[in-house]
């Protein structure tokens, strides 16, 4: 097998995990009615998986961090095979709650060491590339994975996901047996090193932003089966349609993200797709009670995942220029943030529910990115200021030579 084929197959493991984590969105009224629990109590598996996820992984990692990749990589994939395959035999909610915890100890290793092997067993000069296409394996699972998950929801049950998931891992564990080649592991690096970043008040605000974006994002779309369901009126056999369609939004989106930061720069593209996130978050909130709302509802929710994820690539590759010396642990302390941001938006999404109605959680989710924006304001204020000083301090030195000539 060829590299460039070892790499897609990494990004297939890659899908299997985001699908994983986001399936329960598309499916939270099934799991709900099947536990006998309420839609704010299954919302916070969502919570769940990604507070396991944003904390653990970076420890975990770092005591892994030496061991070789080949065997992290299949211990991991084995333990999030079993994790998954408990998912679908133990009945009642508590237990399920215990399979998500340690289906989110084995993604978090799963995904990082594949984005690592990947990055090693590239064609010199495709490195990056090959990042790329296993983070796409990632965000197909929105696209691909959550109406899929809802289409085998309807024929054999919500169980049945985890099931084929927990076969598809264990299936992939023998074929990256064969396929993967022994890679050493790294030297590590001390997660005191990593966290010392953050008493940077850039760092700590570019990090903000990833909180208050995909936190408000989260808040909305973790309960967004129910919320077409019962607020829109979407009818059930259209909603996978309707999730598919959401997916294809996010991937246009991201690759216009990309395209437009390219081409107008981080500021312009982070804060217009902001912008239009809030005004779809409304514009939804409203449009649903309007009579025959169909499809203006479904053009919305198009709107919606465009803007949102328009500014994922924007928001990398800000924070990026932020530490450029320190690209690899702003990345990764990215990571933590988004899947924490998105643990305590299902967290304040289920109160929201719980305390206020269903209706309500588009409303908070637009709060959540107006912060974000004030965030991004910030950010740009205080790189300008910093700009200004060191352009003000090399002219002075200009001057100084100019007087004084060596």
């Amino acid at each position: 097998m060829s590299s460039t084929w070892k790499v897609y197959f990494l990004a297939l493991i890659s899908f299997l995990v985001g699908t994983s984590e986001y399936v329960i969105s598309g499916i939270l009224d099934k799991i709900s009615d099947s536990l006998g629990t309420s839609i704010t109590a299954a919302g916070q598996l969502v919570t769940i998986f990604s507070l396991v996820y944003g904390i653990c992984t970076p420890v975990l990692m770092a005591l892994t961090a030496k061991w070789e990749r080949q065997k992290l990589l299949l211990g991991a994939l084995g333990i999030f095979a079993a994790a998954n395959l408990l998912s679908f035999v133990l009945p009642g909610f508590g237990l399920f709650v215990i399979a998500r915890v340690i289906m989110a100890l084995g993604a978090g290793m799963v995904v990082v060491t594949a984005l690592d092997i990947a990055s090693k067993i590239a064609p010199a000069g495709k490195q990056a590339s090959s990042i790329a296409t296993v983070v796409m394996g990632f965000t197909a699972s929105l696209i691909i994975g959550v109406p899929l998950g809802r289409i085998a929801t309807a024929e054999y049950g919500w169980r049945s996901v985890f099931g084929f998931i927990a076969l598809a891992g264990l299936a992939a564990i023998i074929v990256l047996y064969f396929t993967i080649p022994r890679i050493k592991g790294d030297e590590p690096v001390p997660l005191t090193k990593q966290l010392s970043l953050l008493r940077n008040k850039k760092v700590l605000l570019g990090l903000s932003i990833t909180f208050f974006w995909l936190g408000g994002y989260s808040l909305a779309y973790t309960y967004i089966s129910p919320y077409l369901l019962k607020v829109a009126g979407v009818p059930d056999g259209m909603l996978s349609g309707v999730l598919l369609a959401f997916g294809i939004a996010s991937l246009i989106g991201s690759k216009i993200g990309g395209f437009s930061t390219d081409k107008w720069g981080v500021s312009s593209t982070l804060l217009g797709g902001m912008v239009l996130h809030i005004a779809a978050l409304i514009l939804l909130s409203v449009t649903v009670s309007l009579p025959h709302n169909l499809l203006a509802v479904c053009s919305i929710l198009v709107l919606w995942s465009f803007a949102a994820w328009s500014s994922g690539p924007t928001q990398q590759y800000n924070l990026v220029r932020i530490k450029p010396d320190h690209s690899g642990i702003m990345l990764g302390l990215n990571q933590s943030m988004m899947q924490l941001s998105m643990a305590a938006g299902a967290g304040l999404g289920g109160i929201a529910v719980d305390r206020l109605s269903l209706s309500s959680i588009t409303w908070f989710g637009a709060i959540g990115v107006a912060i974000a924006i004030l965030a991004a304001l910030r950010l740009n204020a205080v790189m300008k200021e910093k700009d200004g000083v060191v352009q003000q301090s090399r002219g002075l030195q200009e001057q100084i030579f100019k007087n004084n000539p060596l």
